[in-house]
């Protein structure tokens, strides 16, 4: 049985170990390129309280993109949860399994909160903005803005499980864990976001920054499990 697994494994390189953990280290980098290109499609959701009329035009108008957004989006979170299971495999190999634990609590937390969200714009777009009930839309509207906000806590739990998780293993500088620990506080103030302006659940930093804080530290974190060598474990 060994002779034979050693032989295919030699002769197809799909089928080796280390080809599987490089592909999934990859994966951070296909979530952020997906979610640029979702969130392109997806567009300007309309903010709270917004008229019927905008309502209707978005998730009714557009249902096509919107549904064809979801997909996508659901599609895209398993690039994150690949990627923070390759996350974790490094952390476990350098002694640091607690670490990997919270990114994948995290990224499973981030991702059901995500899907929720998901699941409501593609259920408004399907059928119940076309209905007509203007007051059951607008509340789901809203409701799947508050999502975005409380996605907030697992983005900031993400962030700090790579960053403490990859310096104690002395992966990665002073320099990059000081701006995992900014990138860790400015999520968590995303979790306030329940004000006017800027600061509301549709305001600029829900909307833009947070995410992006999201996608840089996926780069950075994709540099550093790709510029590492895969361990030479059969868990994959």
């Amino acid at each position: 049985m060994s002779v034979s697994t050693t032989t295919v494994s030699s002769g197809n390189g799909f089928a080796t170990h280390a080809f599987w953990e490089r592909l999934w280290r990859t994966s951070g980098l296909l979530f952020v390129g997906l979610f640029i290109v979702t969130f392109i499609i997806y567009g300007y959701q309309p903010p709270l309280g917004a008229s019927a009329d905008d309502l209707t035009a978005f998730y009714s108008g557009d249902r096509t993109r919107v549904l064809i957004s979801a997909f996508l989006s659901g599609l895209n979170l398993l690039n994150l949860l690949w990627f923070m299971a390759a996350l974790r495999a490094a952390l476990a190999e350098a002694g640091q399994d607690g670490w990997g634990a919270a990114a994948i609590v995290s990224s499973a937390a981030f991702a059901a909160l995500s899907l929720l969200q998901i699941a409501v714009a593609a259920a408004l777009a399907y059928s119940i903005a076309r209905a007509g009930d203007g007051a059951v839309t607008s509340a789901l509207n809203d409701f799947s803005w508050a999502l975005i906000v409380l996605t907030s806590f697992p983005r900031a739990m993400m962030i700090m499980a790579g960053a403490f998780g990859l310096w104690r293993a002395g992966l990665v500088s002073n320099t990059i864990f000081a701006a995992g620990v900014a990138a860790v506080v400015l999520a968590v103030l995303g979790g306030s976001a329940w004000l006017t302006g800027s600061w509301a659940p549709d305001g600029a930093y829900s909307r833009f920054i947070s995410p992006t804080l999201l996608l840089i530290w996926l780069l950075v974190l994709s540099r550093v499990l790709l510029g590492k060598s895969p361990a030479g474990r059969t868990g994959w």
